[in-house]
């Protein structure tokens, strides 16, 4: 549904003292990709919370498989896991410039109304357009 990829230069300032990125610089990217994803499918999240929906994040679970280092050129590749509830689950991976698998990940949002913090359903202009991706 909707594969979306983005390519990151990691930086210096994104390492450890090893030359490896830093885990915590891994949902920067994912967030990028996301962001990059919704565009394409004609959204924001600036519009989102404009319009009183939030999406904050339920659960991230990241596999940590190859190390990316300092000098790689990495690949964010996002899709949609399945048509959305309350909850949308994005499946990534990052890949470095030798197609070589970095890290898989599966994340949550929860849609949640901007006023009462309480879940919500998906607005239903998105709704319609990742139905039309299946």
């Amino acid at each position: 549904m909707l594969p979306v990829s983005i390519k990151i230069n990691p930086r210096y300032s994104e390492t450890d003292q090893m030359g490896i990125i830093h885990h915590a610089n891994y949902l920067i990217y994912l967030e990028q990709a996301r962001l990059e994803w919704l565009e394409q499918l004609g959204f924001s999240y600036a519009k989102m919370e404009k319009d009183g929906v939030l999406l904050p994040v339920y659960n991230i679970d990241i596999t940590y498989k190859k190390p990316i280092k300092l000098g790689d050129k990495i690949t964010v590749r996002i899709k949609l896991k399945s048509l959305p509830t309350t909850k949308v689950i994005f499946d990534y991976e990052i890949v470095n410039q030798r197609d070589q698998i970095c890290s898989i990940c599966e994340l949550t949002l929860v849609f949640t109304d901007a006023q009462t913090f309480r879940p919500r359903r998906p607005i239903a202009n998105f709704l319609s357009a990742c139905q039309q991706l299946v």
